[in-house]
C-alpha cells in the first residue's frame, strides 16, 4: 500500500495484524471453528493510537472473513462497535454455535 499501512492475517498466531511500515502496530486475535471465526481481542499499540489503525484492521478483517465465507462472532467488543457502526457488515454476524 502507498501510505506504508497493511493488513495480515497471521494465521500461525490466530490473528490479523495491521503493519506499519513492516512493523505490528497492532492486532485483531481470533479463533477460527469450522464455519465461523470469533473475534477475541482488538489492540493498537500506545504510540500508534488515534491514526484509525484499530478501524482499518477491523474492516479489513471483515471484509476477508466474508471474502472466505466465514460467519463472524464479535467476541470482542471492539469489533461489536465496529459492526454496530458500520451495519455493512451485519450480515456477517451469527449466533455462538457452541451454545
Amino acid at each position: 500500500m502507498t501510505d506504508g499501512i497493511q493488513v495480515v492475517d497471521n494465521a500461525a498466531k490466530s490473528r490479523f495484524e495491521v503493519l506499519v511500515d513492516g512493523q505490528v502496530a497492532g492486532f485483531a486475535v481470533y479463533r477460527l471453528l469450522p464455519t465461523v471465526i470469533v473475534f477475541t481481542h482488538t489492540e493498537v499499540q500506545p504510540e500508534y493510537e488515534g491514526q484509525g489503525l484499530a478501524a482499518r484492521l477491523v474492516g479489513t478483517a471483515l471484509d476477508m472473513s466474508r471474502d472466505t465465507g466465514l460467519g463472524v462472532l464479535p467476541a470482542c467488543p471492539y469489533v461489536a462497535k465496529y459492526i454496530k457502526k458500520h451495519p455493512e457488515y451485519a450480515d456477517l454476524v451469527v449466533e455462538d454455535p457452541r451454545r
